[in-house]
């Protein structure tokens, strides 16, 4: 994935109560799903070789279906144990084995990276001379540098060394990776941030990432079909979805190989990508966790990044922009060429969502994208909002709210309108209409003067000039960003 716009335009195309009685989620029938989101159908309609889904709920998995086949060159379907390439979902993964590791004692992510490296140094900056990067820095895109994804290879390919990766003797770039700004002052996605951060385990380890995230994951976790190993390495799964172009034709061999292993170089099912999920949520709430700390979880899932070019929220590793049915959810796509995913969780009651297609963005982007919308219309999860806790906007302040803005949610260039409706204001724009669950995104004025968009996870706080609001501050948590208000 390119850049934030990137991923907004990715998710916009893929784009309460829990169930309190758990013998009622355990003899829930959920074949309303696969009437319901006719995927089959859809397959067919957009020429999409494969699709496989799992929905959890109440901290267990309650539905897993596949549908199609691995390679449109074999009669063989998915089954529930075929792993895709999940291209940038490895972030949040690398992010947790970071986490794990400093718990242990074995390394510390509030000191500079560069410490770490061995087998290549960071490049001479103005923006660095007297601010060393920190391994979080990385690990949250604040560190400042460029590369932000990479191509494939494939058998017979030459594969570049992680040297050459971050020398830029790669595809896409002609020039070592660099630093664009100072860390920590702004946001910018950068895999080649993440492939500094697999150097530096490697050489304070002297392990490949995947035999880390091996023995401290995916072991301890009993994940069988999830590895950090390549196809062109010893060890790589043999039940496999292989990658697809836009005519359905498998791409070269179908198995990326992926040297930039800490971005983008994991391959998994839906099944244990949620099992992950499900343990970061039992993690959250310190129950029933058995290889993630409550600490651990709650690192790498707090707000870290609310900066201009990144409004919307993010942690180590997960994307905190949204709050789909009154949740705060983790949430993370991926997206490389021929395949692609997400994997959605809760940050309480234990519920959410993995899927993973092998087929190129036309072909999967539709399907993704009406499964997620399909699954949060229909799955009964909506988190209670007190509304005792607001007031009525007076119809002064109302007048001095109503109008067409840029976009002050997510920071793309799109129009944001805010409007009255019998007697209640709305935030209305194409971005909340795709990142709609079972609400309308009202807007509420809360007891304490700052304003709430349902289902938008960040607190507002208006500023105004000459009778109109001309700012707003972002608030998550302890973060909060001013974005400055263009009337339109």
């Amino acid at each position: 994935m390119k850049s934030t716009l990137y991923l907004l335009i990715l998710l916009l195309t893929i784009s309460g109560c829990q169930t309190s009685n758990k013998v009622l989620s355990k003899k829930r029938d959920y074949s309303f799903l696969t009437d319901s989101l006719q995927i089959e159908q859809q397959l067919e309609k957009y020429k999409l070789p494969g699709f496989s889904l799992v929905v959890f709920e109440n901290y267990k998995i309650v539905y897993s279906k596949q549908f199609g086949v691995k390679s449109m060159d074999s009669p063989e379907k998915i089954d529930e144990n075929t792993a895709f390439s999940t291209a940038s979902i490895s972030k949040p993964i690398t992010t947790l084995l970071c986490f794990i590791l400093e718990e242990k004692g074995l390394i510390n992510l509030n000191e500079p990276i560069g410490k770490s490296l061995k087998r290549w140094h960071l490049p001479k900056s103005k923006f660095t001379e007297n601010n060393s990067p920190t391994w979080k820095q990385f690990l949250n895109h604040t560190a400042g540098t460029s590369q932000e994804g990479f191509e494939d290879h494939y058998e017979g390919e030459k594969i570049p060394t992680l040297e050459e990766s971050l020398l830029g003797k790669i595809p896409r770039y002609d020039k070592e990776i660099e630093f664009l700004f100072e860390p920590g002052t702004s946001w910018h996605y950068s895999g080649g941030g993440y492939t500094i951060i697999q150097m530096a385990l490697e050489d304070t380890f002297n392990k490949p990432i995947a035999a880390l995230a091996k023995q401290y994951i995916f072991s301890p976790l009993g994940l069988k079909y999830t590895t950090m190993i390549q196809p062109n390495e010893k060890g790589f799964l043999t039940n496999v979805a292989l990658v697809h172009d836009k005519d359905g034709k498998v791409i070269k061999t179908g198995l990326p190989i992926t040297p930039q292993v800490g971005p983008s170089g994991l391959w998994s099912t839906p099944t244990e990508l949620a099992e992950i999920a499900i343990e970061i949520q039992n993690a959250l709430r310190n129950k029933n966790n058995k290889v993630i700390s409550h600490h651990v979880a709650k690192k790498v899932t707090e707000v870290s990044a609310l900066l201009k070019e990144s409004v919307g929220g993010w942690s180590y590793g997960w994307q905190k922009s949204f709050g789909y049915n009154n949740y705060d959810w983790f949430a993370c796509n991926g997206s490389n060429t021929g395949v692609g995913g997400n994997v959605m969780g809760t940050m309480k009651d234990g519920n959410g969502f993995a899927f993973l297609a092998n087929g190129e963005k036309p072909n999967r982007f539709p399907v993704m994208g009406q499964t997620q919308r399909k699954i949060l219309a229909l799955m009964n999860w909506n988190g209670q909002f007190h509304r005792e806790g607001v007031q009525e906007i007076q119809s002064g302040l109302k007048q001095k709210l109503i109008g067409t803005y840029n976009d002050f949610l997510y920071g793309q260039e799109v129009e944001t309108k805010i409007v009255e409706r019998n007697n209640r204001l709305y935030v209305e724009s194409s971005l909340l209409e795709h990142f709609k669950g079972k609400n309308d995104q009202e807007l509420v004025y809360l007891k304490n003067g700052l304003f709430k968009i349902i289902d938008y996870p960040n607190l507002l706080k208006f500023g105004f000039s000459d009778g109109k609001a001309n700012s707003v501050t972002l608030i998550r948590d302890t973060l909060q960003t001013k974005i400055e208000l263009i009337n339109k």
